[in-house]
């Protein structure tokens, strides 16, 4: 059998999309960092979604899809959306202050294992004993990158206490990040996804101004470039990674998000001299493997789906 069956052209671009994507999302977060110490994360959030809605609107137009593509059936559900997202963001994005770049990757691999849960309990999902051990396996993953904030180290320094709040902060972070991604399996029920994506940021970029009495500084022209090249950044990402899915399986594209700590380690090496922990690494490979076999077994499971459907359906 050709080769060219087993990986078709579609799924290929699919694949590069998703890689893409992957790749400016770990840069956006890296622009980010690079500000966080001074800049607070509210204007972190404004900024990230704000100019992000360009690269929305230009895809949208590109596509021609802005006449109808951002109406709204259910208002309340984007307004829920964007309180739960912008608290997700902000909590991300203030860990990155005290977090090196991969230890806070790897911590945020907690949302889709949390998802899982959260889905089961709000979404009445079925979880079944292979989900169940997923998501065990995962946070043992996650308590293991943690480990040395919990008290694994002797000897807490200024510094170690800086990073264990980071830590909880990009915890429950990765919390707020699952809730958000069960609302929007609610919500794809019944609205557009570019819809999502547009009015997602425009709420976060109204919330995020609450903050404004609560410390935002003027950005030097350096620290201004980097913040707008984030958010142009992950409004193209966002694009780039819902593109992909049009070319390829979800079960196919999924297990490139975990792609993003290699970028992470090599842009925390060069960029700000962070060398990884062991704990970091062994941890994320236990969260990275927990979420692979969620993977395989979701495709197991649709691939025997639509095997039922087929037998189901009448021939002839």
């Amino acid at each position: 059998m050709p080769a060219a069956e087993f990986v078709p052209s579609s799924s290929i671009k699919g694949i590069t999309l998703k890689l893409t994507s992957v790749v400016l999302f770990v840069a956006m977060s890296a622009m980010l960092k690079a500000t966080a110490d001074t800049v607070p994360p509210g204007e972190l959030v404004f900024f990230r979604s704000f100019f992000g809605i360009i690269p929305i609107l230009g895809w949208l137009v590109i596509v021609h899809g802005l006449h109808g593509g951002l109406a709204v059936k259910q208002p309340g559900s984007h307004i829920l959306r964007g309180i739960i997202g912008t608290t997700a963001m902000a909590l991300n994005f203030a860990a990155l202050a005290f977090l090196p770049l991969p230890e806070a990757t790897a911590i945020g691999y907690a949302a889709p294992i949390l998802t899982v849960v959260f889905a089961a309990l709000f979404l009445g999902e079925r979880v079944r004993i292979v989900r169940i051990s997923a998501v065990v396996i995962g946070m043992t993953g996650v308590l293991i990158v943690l480990w040395p904030q919990l008290g694994g180290h002797v000897g807490e320094t200024i510094g170690t206490s800086n990073e264990t709040f980071g830590a909880m902060l990009a915890l429950i972070g990765a919390g707020f990040s699952a809730l958000a991604a069960v609302q929007i399996r609610r919500m794809v029920n019944f609205e557009r996804p570019t819809a999502i994506a547009f009015w997602f940021a425009c709420t976060a970029s109204a919330l995020s101004l609450f903050t404004l009495p609560f410390g935002w500084v003027m950005p030097t022209p350096e620290q201004a470039v980097l913040l707008i090249g984030a958010g142009l950044l992950g409004g193209a990402a966002q694009i780039l990674m819902t593109t992909g899915y049009r070319y390829a399986d979800a079960s196919l594209l999924a297990p490139i998000d975990y792609a993003s700590i290699l970028f992470a380690l090599v842009i925390g090496y060069y960029i700000f001299g962070e060398v990884p922990a062991a704990t970091t690494l062994l941890g994320a490979a236990v969260v990275i493997a927990a979420g692979v076999l969620i993977i395989f077994r979701e495709r197991q499971l649709g691939i025997e789906r639509r095997k039922q459907r087929k037998a189901s359906t009448p021939q002839g």
